[in-house]
């Protein structure tokens, strides 16, 4: 049985940021995500597990939907819409965002499950 699929360092652009002249122009945020899957019993056969490239285009497309104040928001989103749009049991996101001069980047984890509403 497969636990788990990890998208590692999926780069996207988005309008995110509290004050509105942050969200005039996307930024990158990068986004780590895991996914996992209901799978029984693997066959080697792509409808039998979460399709990796169709789960980062839904995440290009979620991201790229609106403009977001927080990054908090944008992760909760995104894993939300892959437990609806993709048979899981779990995601987590991990978004990380580019802004203070002195750290390398700021991030937030969302963990959902298809379970828990």
């Amino acid at each position: 049985m497969i636990e788990r699929i990890h998208i590692e360092r999926l780069q996207v652009q988005a309008h995110v940021g509290v004050p509105a002249e942050e969200r005039v122009e996307p930024q990158r945020l990068v986004l780590n995500i895991t996914v996992f899957p209901r799978i029984a019993k693997l066959h080697d056969e792509l409808a039998e597990t979460a399709n990796y490239s169709a789960i980062a285009k839904a995440v290009r497309e979620i991201t790229t939907r609106r403009h977001y104040k927080l990054i908090e928001t944008v992760a909760d989103e995104v894993g939300a819409e892959l437990l609806r749009g993709f048979d899981l049991r779990r995601v987590q996101v991990e978004v990380r965002k580019f802004v203070l001069a002195d750290a390398e980047y700021v991030s937030v984890v969302a963990l959902r499950d298809a379970d828990t509403p």
